[in-house]
């Protein structure tokens, strides 16, 4: 699928030293169970799996990339991110290494706030750790 070849060749320049966050409508149902996928599904999804949630997991597998979505336990209007008529689903994810899991607080729908017709507002709260260079070179200069 042209999709994933395209997200495929982007993510696989980014280097691994450096972080990595994916968001989007992956038009997928990754499901409320891990069974399978326990590397990276954090077992509170919702809904059942799909074929192209599938998808998504076997990406993630991948490049080892954990779904932020399923890492915290939440309630349903908290999960599910598209709604239409009496039809609910969790379609619209968060995606970042692994090794970051550490540093990703918190996940949530806002429930009221649409983006677009039928899609919620999906938000992520990550401790960034900032790096600060200093330059040997540069000295003050000291007036006596």
């Amino acid at each position: 699928m042209q999709f994933w070849e395209d997200l495929d060749s982007m993510v696989s320049t980014v280097p691994t030293s450096e972080k990595l966050f994916i968001g989007g409508d992956l038009n997928g149902h990754v499901g409320a169970t891990n069974v399978g996928f326990e590397r990276v599904h954090g077992g509170f999804g919702y809904g059942s799996r799909s074929q192209e949630g599938e998808d998504v997991l076997n990406f993630a597998l991948a490049y080892d990339l954990l779904i932020a979505n399923t890492v915290f336990k939440k309630r349903e209007s908290h999960l599910v991110t598209f709604r239409s008529g009496q039809h609910s689903s969790q379609i619209d994810f968060i995606l970042t290494r692994r090794e970051d899991k550490r540093d990703c607080l918190d996940y949530k729908v806002i429930p009221g706030e649409c983006v677009v017709p039928q899609h919620k507002l999906v938000v992520a709260d990550f401790r960034l750790r900032v790096r600060v260079h200093r330059d040997k070179c540069a000295k003050i200069a000291r007036t006596k």
